[in-house]
């Protein structure tokens, strides 16, 4: 039988031919599909959140992949409700998600890397949202890059796009490409196996659980037919001519200019030339020049336009019309909205977007700042973070902190800190964070200056270092060295992060995925053999959320199968049923 980068490897040269996909279900029997997906699972802190159902990663084997495949080659197998669960967002409302048991994530990985391996070749390149190598950032820096000179900015929203996804569009977008009947089926099954709240099954009569492993895919599948009539329609109907004419203002200026300076009157080309660098060189209002252009992520769009405003109204029309006539699908009006991007700013993917404008901004004699577009960070972003660590105007400490060790306390802030710095560091004002930096390091020594009952400066004097930042510039930080006996020095810090503009920075939004070949819990589990007594049968895997979770609180001494994971320093240990057994029951005493 194939191994898995052979058959994805075959499959998405399928799709880069454009050929329909037949006889793909017989995929599913491959086993080294789930051992792929299972590595690159088990990673995730959701791998042990429990579904509708107690399965989890836990306990994880191979009979339990020759089960799942025994039962698709039958046709039998029936997918579980997932649990759903709600959680808060940004606007005060509440996210509903469903999470799916142990064995429904792993074979929608199957079906998702099988899928993409297909449909990605024919996506669209405007399309950055749960994509390989595309995210966030991919499609800033597309809009700051090749968006100069727009006038409006459509920004587009459909309202609870996962949830209003219809099953038949779904598996009709599917049948055109995919000719096989039985993973149509299938799809059309996990769709429809609704969820459980609060004790009771609902079923599911639209839409696709945020939270499915398959969900952003299908969507995407979905949303391809909306690229590619925006593309192919929309775009050649608003983008002709191939530059705009002369401004003629900017002519005539240009003329008198010339006569000025032959004429030798120099004081009065000065100041026409003056004059000149604030009139555009081409005319902004030419009814011959329009441009249009459009990325998407997820469910959120942006176009971005050249020409009037009723055009952008019109093109705003059109897609709503195409949403709901074609895909079934409703823009959300309050977050559809035109933006004339010289006054106003607008809002994509936590960024404000605008069209610069200064005049005075000159390289080589010529405005270089005039049109294109700046990526800023919105104010309320920051002030949102800062928040967290303010009480009545000024920076506190964290109480429920202060169990954990100073090591512990300054990785967590750092952890916050970096991540939320890293994502906006495409942003011109990415130097606003020095207000985050210093509300979080004041906030960080008062959390310790409690624990130690002490006083703040003393944290100073005791942790105060310097770093070198990427680009060698020495920074001042705060530093926690934990020295280990014949091991590396651990170091938590926090600052050293240079709040410059990176233009260039990248964010990939996909999970992680194993390296190719092998991984070694996989090696391990193919092994067959209990890595504490030996035994060859039945063989499992025991699973950890956090190596954190090895650490004892109580003084005891820890088990012997714990201190084999911490020696190791693995969140996993292959071991037979009767051990597996013993370490649930507390009972596992490191004898064979």
């Amino acid at each position: 039988m194939r191994n898995a980068e052979t058959v994805l490897s075959i499959i998405q040269d399928r799709g880069k031919r454009g050929l329909p996909l037949e006889r793909l279900y017989r995929h599913l029997f491959n086993p080294d599909l789930y051992l792929r997906a299972y590595a690159r699972l088990y990673p995730k802190a959701g791998a042990m959140t429990p579904g509708s159902t107690p399965e989890t990663v836990d306990g994880m084997t191979r009979a339990k992949i020759d089960r799942l495949i025994a039962d698709l080659r039958a046709e039998r197998y029936r997918w579980t409700p997932v649990r759903r669960v709600a959680i808060p967002k940004a606007n005060g409302k509440r996210r509903l998600l469903g999470v799916p048991t142990w064995s429904n994530k792993l074979l929608q990985e199957v079906l998702r890397s099988l899928l993409e391996a297909y449909y990605e070749p024919q996506f669209s390149s405007a399309s950055h949202g749960f994509r390989p190598g595309r995210g966030c950032h991919t499609a800033l820096r597309e809009i700051q890059h090749t968006w100069t000179g727009t006038r409006w900015f459509i920004e587009g929203d459909i309202q609870a796009c996962f949830d209003s996804l219809s099953h038949d569009l779904i598996v009709d977008t599917l049948a055109e490409r995919i000719h096989d009947q039985r993973v149509l089926r299938l799809i059309r099954q996990l769709l429809h196996a609704g969820y459980l709240e609060q004790h009771t099954h609902h079923v599911t009569l639209s839409g696709s659980p945020q939270g499915a492993i398959l969900s952003p895919l299908l969507a995407n599948i979905v949303l391809n037919h909306l690229d590619r009539y925006v593309e192919t329609e929309l775009i050649p109907a608003y983008t002709r001519g191939e530059q705009r004419r002369v401004n003629p203002a900017y002519n005539h200026i240009t003329s008198k200019l010339c006569r000025m300076r032959k004429q030798g009157r120099r004081a009065e080309a000065r100041a026409l030339r003056k004059q000149q660098r604030r009139i555009p060189s081409g005319d902004p209002d030419d009814p011959t020049y329009r441009r249009l252009r459009y990325v998407r992520y997820a469910d959120d769009w942006m176009l971005g336009f050249i020409g009037p405003r009723h055009e952008a109204e019109e093109i705003k029309r059109r897609i709503s019309a195409y949403l709901r006539t074609s895909l079934q699908l409703t823009l959300s009006e309050e977050k559809t909205l035109i933006t004339h991007a010289r006054t106003q700013a607008a809002k994509f993917l936590g960024y404000e977007l605008v069209t610069q404008h200064a005049d005075d901004k000159h390289n080589r004699r010529q405005r270089n700042v005039n049109g294109r577009i700046g990526l800023r960070v919105p104010l309320r972003v920051i002030e949102a973070q800062c928040a967290r660590y303010m009480r009545n105007g000024k920076p506190m400490h964290r109480p429920e902190l202060m169990v954990e060790t100073d090591f512990s306390i300054v990785a967590h802030y750092q952890q916050v800190y970096r991540g939320v710095v890293q994502y906006y560091l495409l942003a011109q004002n990415v130097g606003w964070f020095s207000r985050l930096h210093w509300v979080m390091q004041t906030s960080l020594v008062k959390t310790l200056a409690c624990k130690h009952k002490t006083s703040v400066g003393a944290i100073f004097r005791r942790y105060g270092a310097t770093a070198s930042g990427p680009d060698g510039t020495r920074y001042k930080c705060l530093q926690v060295r934990v020295e280990r006996a014949e091991k590396r020095t651990l170091v938590a810090q926090f600052g050293g992060i240079p709040l410059r503009r990176q233009p260039w920075a990248s964010l990939d939004d996909q999970p992680y995925t194993p390296p190719a070949g092998r991984s070694e819990l996989l090696q391990r589990l193919l092994a067959d053999t209990c890595e504490l007594c030996g035994a060859t049968d039945h063989i499992e895997v025991h699973h950890i959320r956090k190596l954190a979770d090895l650490k004892r609180h109580d003084g005891r001494e820890r088990p012997a199968w714990v201190k084999h994971m911490a020696e190791r320093h693995r969140k996993t240990l292959v071991v037979c049923h009767a051990c597996h057994r013993k370490i649930h029951a507390g009972t596992f005493d490191g004898r064979t």
